[in-house]
């Protein structure tokens, strides 16, 4: 066979010069037998004949053999080792003009060969994105639908390139969800639509794409098929439900095409959508629930939602999920909860409907998602709700379970949220019983190290919240104020230039408030705040500067 090979590709130097058609398809007849028999020694000896050079040049449009050149090129593309000397060849270029050929044989061969040369290579695909390939390829799919092998290229190649950031604005720029979603309809086996739907979850991360797959009708398929495979238990129709259930989540999350399935929560998406929830289903409640979450983005939603008995849907469904619940079946309800009670006037609404009490039965659990959403759910709740806010901050299981919380070091998401729950209670209830029940539960060094938060939001929740308690419970919270060094630390913000207004501001008023307890005005005096504070009085923020005075003139009145 060695001989033979050799023979092939010395007689096939010589008629790919003088283009005689016939011994040249002889030739790549030969070729492509023996790279079917031995593939990568075959490879081998064509890239030390050289004869990968001549090969550019053989593929013309009007050629006989265009399709078998390509096939080659396909098939010792296959190997590693083999694509670098197909792009020093020069093939890239003449192969993606061969995308315009009207032979269907060219076209799938074609589109072989560079899917092959450009496997896992980002940088060559995308310079195939550059080339202009993808709206080719997008006609080429409307064009030969018909045709099983070239549309499973097209899919292929759409798959790889959907991979890519840089191709999803070519992409928005043509019909490739009309055309999907038409192929899709039409499909009727698992592992094809397995490839549409490949092909599909990366381009939905594009808004604009995600809008036109809602325009083309995909919701309605994907709604048929979770319809269809809800009560099988056959593992392909279980995958299928994922993700076409997946996929609807993902198109939802889209501001544009949420808001058309919302359709003033009229919409018939968005009934199928609640029905999910009561299913006895784990994937299609998880669903519905990340749904309902998407649903909630804006004030308008969320208010229709609440008005019309959502909550009452997610609280039953989280208690089917208190012992041994699915984790993220709970994370997505709770979720779903927390963007609910954002708007001011559904706060007291799902106060009344008993969510804190639903929520407050996952305060066992050890799963930081589900702490992190029960933490921000509880902290949008009781936002200007005092009588909330006070019967939450005197539940000593629920304050000592934010201590521990407040020292999960390993979980920045939970720390963060917890010390800002604490923070809420009392701000938010002004209650003297609330600052004593966080007092005794050693809440108060928590709240001192928040104010030195890099997150300024957090730093001015903590400085209020610490002057409420020495406004309200100085003489409760001294010794644990003293121990968690609040003085230098309010020094420091005070003394730093980059500190944000409101955080001087706050830190000045903290001061006066201080100056009640006895050892801490001590330490005030130590310290020589004076100076500090008498540079403020000329900053550039007139209340800051006007602080500064009234601070100074008590300091000096109190030393």
């Amino acid at each position: 066979m060695a001989d033979n090979l050799s023979d092939t590709l010395k007689k096939l130097k010589i008629t790919a010069v003088d283009r005689t058609e016939d011994s040249l398809e002889g030739c790549l007849d030969c070729l492509l037998q023996a790279l079917a028999q031995n593939n990568m020694e075959t490879s081998e000896k064509i890239q030390g004949s050289g004869i990968l050079q001549l090969f550019a040049s053989l593929l013309i449009p009007q050629s006989a053999c265009t399709a078998k050149v390509a096939n080659i090129i396909a098939e010792v593309a296959k190997n590693e080792f083999m694509r670098i000397p197909c792009v020093d060849a020069g093939l890239i270029s003449p192969l993606v003009q061969l995308l315009n050929s009207k032979d269907q044989e060219v076209l799938l061969q074609t589109g072989r060969a560079l899917g092959n040369i450009c496997y896992d290579s980002h940088s060559l695909q995308a310079q195939l994105i550059n080339m202009g390939v993808i709206p080719t390829l997008v006609k080429l799919l409307g064009i030969h639908c018909q045709n099983a092998a070239l549309t499973e290229m097209c899919l292929v190649a759409f798959g790889n390139l959907a991979e890519l950031e840089s191709s999803k604005e070519q992409f928005a720029s043509t019909n490739i969800a009309e055309e999907l979603v038409k192929l899709f309809k039409k499909q009727i086996e698992h592992d094809k639509r397995e490839m549409i739907f490949e092909v599909l979850a990366p381009l939905a991360e594009n808004d604009a794409i995600k809008l036109q797959l809602v325009e083309a009708g995909l919701v309605e398929c994907l709604l048929e098929i979770v319809q269809q495979k809800v009560d099988s238990d056959k593992e392909d129709d279980i995958a299928e439900l994922k993700t076409a259930s997946d996929l609807m989540v993902l198109l939802l999350l889209g501001d544009e095409s949420m808001q058309k399935l919302f359709e003033g929560g009229k919409g018939n998406v968005f009934q199928r959508v609640l029905s999910w929830i009561p299913s006895n289903n784990h994937q299609l409640q998880l669903a519905g629930a990340l749904a309902i979450a998407n649903f909630a983005r804006n004030d308008g939603n969320c208010i229709h939602m609440v008005d019309n008995g959502i909550v009452e849907k997610l609280m039953d469904l989280l208690g089917r999920h208190v012992e041994e619940g699915n984790v993220t079946v709970q994370h997505a309800a709770l979720s779903a909860l927390r963007n609910l009670a954002i708007p001011v006037v559904n706060k007291a609404k799902m106060l009344s409907a008993g969510v804190t009490e639903a929520v407050l039965k996952f305060l066992k659990s050890e799963m930081p998602p589900v702490q992190f959403k029960l933490l921000g759910t509880l902290r949008m709740l009781i936002d200007a709700q005092a009588e909330a806010a006070e019967q939450l901050g005197k539940n000593v299981k629920l304050v000592e379970r934010l201590v521990e919380w407040c020292e999960a070091k390993d979980h920045a998401g939970v720390m963060g949220e917890s010390n800002r729950l604490l923070s809420a209670l009392i701000r938010h209830s002004k209650s003297k019983d609330v600052i004593k029940t966080i007092v005794q539960s050693g809440g108060i060094k928590h709240l001192v190290t928040m104010a030195t938060s890099e997150h300024v939001i957090m730093q001015n929740e903590a400085l209020v919240a610490l002057a409420l308690i020495a406004a309200l419970e100085l003489g409760t919270a001294e010794k644990d104020l003293e121990s968690a060094k609040l003085v230098q630390i309010l020094h420091k913000l005070l003394a730093d230039e980059r500190s944000a207004p409101e955080i001087k501001y706050n830190s000045m008023v903290l001061i006066c408030a201080l100056m009640g307890s006895e050892s801490l005005h001590k330490e005030v005096q130590d310290l020589a705040f004076l100076d500090v504070i008498s540079k403020l009085r000329s900053h550039e923020n007139k209340s800051v500067a006007q602080q500064a005075s009234l601070t100074e003139q008590r300091l000096t009145v109190e030393s």
